[in-house]
């Protein structure tokens, strides 16, 4: 085999494995969650939600998700920053953890946990100590 011949097959083969690479990665998973699918550590659902006979989305995320309430600790070399989870409420800024406690249970369609650096991404800088997301339901 020629030297232009073996760059041939090799440009060949390198195309049909960009191919393979780049529909696989645009696959996805069609099943629904259900009942039985293993929870997300991050995601409270709907049905845990109701399941909990939670009132608050406080007492929710106590029953279920304790960890997303604690304390990240110092989080800043200056410690001038919030070390606790902001709270959102569909996409906008809602308060402090404490806040948790007026949002009623039955309002919930899911509630989402965000670590420091997905938090600060998606929501900004000033959300180093993560940030809660307390999705309505929709009507």
């Amino acid at each position: 085999m020629t030297l232009t011949g073996r760059h041939t097959h090799m440009r060949r083969f390198l195309r049909i494995a960009a191919l393979l690479l780049i529909c696989g990665s645009c696959t996805h998973d069609p099943r629904p969650e259900t009942a039985g699918a293993p929870k997300s550590d991050q995601v409270i659902t709907a049905q845990e939600i109701a399941d909990s006979q939670g009132q608050t989305a406080y007492e929710v995320i106590m029953k279920l998700r304790a960890n997303f309430l604690s304390n990240r600790g110092k989080t800043t070399i200056m410690g001038d920053s919030p070390s606790a989870p902001t709270v959102y409420l569909d996409g906008q800024m809602y308060g402090d953890v404490s806040t948790l406690k007026s949002i009623s249970a039955s309002t919930i369609g899911s509630i989402r946990l965000y670590r420091a650096w997905d938090a600060s991404t998606k929501f900004g800088a000033h959300n180093v100590g993560g940030v809660i997301e307390v999705i309505s339901r929709t009507r």
